[in-house]
């Protein structure tokens, strides 16, 4: 299943759990705001990034910038528990699942957590009299956004 870290007045979190919605796409969501990351979040997102914490920290941050701080020059333990007490400071929406993360939300990027099954389906509604392939999968769906 997803995990889904959001904040409430995040019009891009939004976008993500009506598209989610939409599609009948399960997930979990951490309010990161309601309730406290812990070190195993930061951790699961840490482990999947390409570029550790400037993947998922705003350096335009209000508190960041505010308080002129230098991330670079933080040891990991200690911006680790940074976040957990700036949530404030993450991107948002953080889609997780098995095999990936991402951030933010991207009307491309996000196809890629339709399941199977509901490929099939749009598959199923298309008016070509070929099956349908990825790519004419995903553009019935995002006509269908």
């Amino acid at each position: 299943m997803l995990k889904l870290y959001t904040t409430p007045n995040c019009s891009s979190c939004k976008k993500v759990k009506s598209f989610f919605e939409k599609y009948h796409i399960e997930y979990s969501e951490k309010n990161f705001f309601s309730t406290p990351l812990t070190r195993e979040d930061v951790y699961k997102m840490l482990s999947y990034s390409e570029n550790g914490f400037n993947d998922i920290i705003s350096t335009r941050s209000k508190i960041i910038k505010e308080n002129n701080i230098d991330i670079d020059k933080m040891k990991t333990s200690e911006l680790i528990d940074f976040i957990i007490k700036n949530p404030s400071v993450l991107k948002r929406p953080i889609i997780i699942s098995d095999m990936e993360m991402q951030i933010g939300y991207n009307d491309e990027d996000i196809t890629l957590f339709v399941p199977d099954s509901v490929r099939d389906e749009v598959c199923d509604e298309c008016a070509s009299d070929i099956d349908c392939n990825f790519d004419e999968a995903i553009s019935i769906i995002k006509k269908q956004l």
